[in-house]
């Protein structure tokens, strides 16, 4: 669905990514780990459009998007949810699902919202309420709910489960297999729970310090002897 290719990115002068090379599968979830700093939500900012991208390429369905700006990229129904600010607090629940069809005719964007609601059934009884009001998990639920309102193909989560307690970030993380199993989304996840992530994807990836250390089958850097070093970021590449 995206391949990475070479990608060097960064803010301003200052490069964080370096050589990046991926791809990401579709229908897959793609989880990407590693310490803090290590560039990861740089990475999913940057496929997205948020930073300067010095040299590479991103494939998407055969054409280079590395220069296609943001909104441009929401059309082409790619969806990124970054760790906060990703509802639109002053709004309805109810206002920030129909906005997030603003791109489509009336009837597919009630016909989405329906879709949604089945899914994340906890925003039913809060649809009234100011989207700012609502709990950590309830927000979460909304901006994916959000992400399936657009009929996102992409769908890029930046830390979905972070400030969750553990039973909460469970339910999130089978709503995203959910996702992937009945709406065929391509999911690429940033996640400090590196280990319940990997468990729940297809593939993996470990930056540390702005590169890729090993790619391969969720299962397979599940496994990596020095999977838990990595995480930490007490080993260099």
């Amino acid at each position: 669905m995206i391949k990475v290719k070479n990608l060097n990115a960064g803010y301003g002068k200052l490069q964080i990514l370096f050589d990046v090379n991926a791809k990401i599968e579709k229908g897959k979830i793609t989880t990407v780990v590693g310490p803090n700093g290590s560039g990861k939500s740089t990475f999913l900012k940057t496929l997205f459009g948020l930073t300067k991208i010095y040299s590479g390429e991103i494939i998407f369905k055969d054409k280079n998007i590395a220069k296609v700006p943001p909104h441009q990229k929401a059309r082409m129904k790619i969806a990124y949810l970054p760790q906060t600010n990703n509802v639109f607090a002053n709004l309805t629940v109810e206002e920030n699902l129909k906005i997030a069809g603003y791109v489509l005719d009336k009837d597919k964007v009630k016909e989405r919202i329906e879709i949604a609601l089945n899914v994340f059934p906890e925003l039913k009884d809060v649809l009234k309420r100011k989207a700012g009001t609502l709990s950590g998990g309830q927000r979460q639920f909304l901006a994916m709910g959000m992400a399936l309102v657009r009929d996102a193909e992409v769908l890029m989560l930046d830390e979905p489960t972070a400030q969750l307690s553990p039973k909460l970030a469970e339910v999130i993380f089978e709503k995203i297999i959910e996702m992937r199993d009945e709406f065929g989304l391509t999911i690429l996840l940033v996640e400090q729970n590196a280990k319940r992530a990997l468990e729940i994807s297809d593939n993996g990836y470990m930056f540390v310090s702005g590169r890729v250390a090993f790619e391969g089958t969720a299962e397979e850097l599940l496994n990596h002897e020095k999977f838990k070093e990595y995480s930490l970021g007490i080993t260099a590449i």
